[in-house]
């Protein structure tokens, strides 16, 4: 869900619009980094028995590693191939076509 940004300004929008999307790949970035830190401990401890048996390490199993695998793919298939189906052209038509919108709404 993408936060309702309330700048009057198409450049200040853009602006905004940038910030949003850094943020969201900064995110996934960071979520993808704790993720792989999962993976090496749920491995260490699965195929090389390494006694991991404190909380929450003891309970990562093959189910949650499924989970967590798909949900970090549609978080970066959201991210990143929405980008590829629309591309960043059709997103700036889309911006100011809803900004000219509503500047038009505002004068009737």
């Amino acid at each position: 869900m993408r936060p309702r940004f309330t700048t009057e300004n198409p450049e200040d929008f853009e602006l905004e619009m940038a910030r949003y999307r850094v943020h969201k790949i900064k995110q996934f970035y960071t979520h993808l980094l704790i993720y792989i830190v999962g993976v090496l401990l749920f491995l260490a401890k699965t195929y090389y028995g390494a006694p991991f048996n404190f909380w929450p390490i003891k309970h990562i199993n093959c189910f949650f590693m499924w989970v967590w695998t798909f949900i970090i793919a549609v978080q970066g298939l959201k991210l990143f191939f929405r980008e590829k189906v629309f591309g960043t052209d059709w997103e700036q038509r889309k911006i100011k076509e809803f900004l000219k919108k509503d500047q038009q709404n505002k004068w009737e």
